[in-house]
């Protein structure tokens, strides 16, 4: 594939709003996990709350998208000057030559939640429940879109974990067939109760702070993120480039990855075929890293079949919480972050790393100049997506 350049993000997560927040929180090791405060929900977890959420109003056109969801992106396009650099691609490209693809997993379903949480008397939604663009997958893409004033291609990758990481490679492929000529790529994922619940029914919730690829790691926290990119070829800034992408379907089972990670392994060779390198030229890899007992091991002995000795290597899970369809964006921001400032972060709260399966997995931030890293988003039903992302 011809490399495209990422020539603008942002992101929005508990760890922070912005790429600065993010850099800070990171200089000083600070999470941004708290105790569960999530309205209506009395779970003993840890989440990844983002501040600020419940004060956007959406106003004018954009007022029939009112949710937390697209509250969570009308917060997370105000960062970075994200507005202004796609105001900038609009004056380069035609709108309707500018595709908009957003991958989520919840989109407006917390408000669909409070819908039947009030229902009339009759059992049907009262009237000021109905809400057309909101109870709907779309509801985010079209968001989005409508917000940047974008009228090319408008797509939704719900695809549970690896939503936001398949964003890049349908991005490109519109790019490459001529669909477009540049792509806004993003995912927006924000607390429910229907996750909050879901996951602590599937016992994947720690009641601590989570801890990827630590030995007493008892599991995920749930957290809520939003980031978008802008991908394209040739522009005049860039934070570094898309090399190649790997998507894969275990074919196995609707929650567990297969038993010895072969969607995952497809998924690193295949986007490691796609860059034309060898694993051997990946400098650091953001791990999916969901802090559940199976997962990680499943990924680390996956990564070991790739790689032999793998490269230094960390999950940033623990700064964030697991933000879900929001999860292969949030990655694939700390990743460029890496290439960008040439540090990469720690694995949070893993202190001791498995013995002889899982001691590549950083305990301590490092500051190390790299010009690859691989980014691994692992989802629900297998599936699978990994990115090679280089320097600009």
């Amino acid at each position: 594939m011809n490399a495209l350049n990422i020539s603008a993000m942002t992101l929005s997560c508990a760890a922070g709003s912005g790429l600065a927040s993010l850099r800070k929180a990171l200089a000083e090791g600070r999470s941004g996990l708290r105790a569960n405060d999530y309205p209506h929900c009395s779970l003993e977890t840890f989440i990844g709350r983002v501040d600020g959420v419940e004060e956007i109003c959406l106003g004018g056109d954009l007022a029939r998208f009112q949710c937390r969801n697209n509250q969570l992106a009308e917060l997370a396009l105000d960062q970075d000057g994200f507005r202004d650099d796609v105001a900038r691609l609009l004056e380069r490209h035609r709108p309707e030559r500018i595709a908009c693809v957003i991958g989520t997993s919840t989109a407006g379903i917390s408000s669909t939640e409070l819908a039947f949480r009030n229902l009339d008397e009759s059992g049907r939604f009262r009237p000021e429940h109905v809400l057309t663009w909101v109870h709907t997958p779309h509801t985010s893409a079209a968001f989005v879109a409508a917000a940047l004033g974008l009228e090319g291609p408008v797509q939704t990758v719900s695809t549970a974990c690896s939503s936001s990481a398949k964003v890049f490679a349908t991005g490109a492929r519109l790019i490459e067939t001529g669909w477009a000529d540049a792509a806004v790529v993003g995912g927006v994922d924000s607390l429910c109760l229907s996750v909050l619940y879901g996951f602590h029914s599937l016992e994947l919730v720690s009641p601590q702070p989570c801890r990827p690829f630590d030995r007493e790691r008892r599991g995920l926290n749930l957290g809520e993120a939003a980031g978008f990119a802008i991908v394209e070829h040739d522009p005049d800034q860039s934070f570094g480039r898309l090399l190649g992408w790997g998507e894969t379907s275990d074919a196995h089972h609707m929650a567990s990855p297969h038993p010895e990670g072969a969607g995952a392994i497809a998924a690193m060779r295949a986007a490691l075929d796609g860059a034309g390198l060898e694993p051997g030229a990946i400098d650091y890899i953001n791990c999916h890293g969901t802090a559940t007992p199976m997962n990680d091991r499943i990924e680390a002995a996956a990564l070991r079949t790739v790689f032999g000795a793998p490269p230094p290597a960390g999950s940033t899970k623990a700064w964030t919480g697991h933000t879900l369809g929001a999860a292969g964006i949030t990655e694939a921001v700390f990743s460029l972050l890496a290439l960008k400032d040439g540090y990469l972060p720690a694995s949070l709260n893993c202190t001791s790393p498995e013995a002889e399966s899982a001691e590549f997995i950083l305990t301590e931030g490092r500051h190390q100049a790299v010009s690859t890293v691989m980014s691994n988003s692992f989802g629900f039903g297998g599936s699978n997506c990994t990115l090679i992302l280089g320097a600009a």
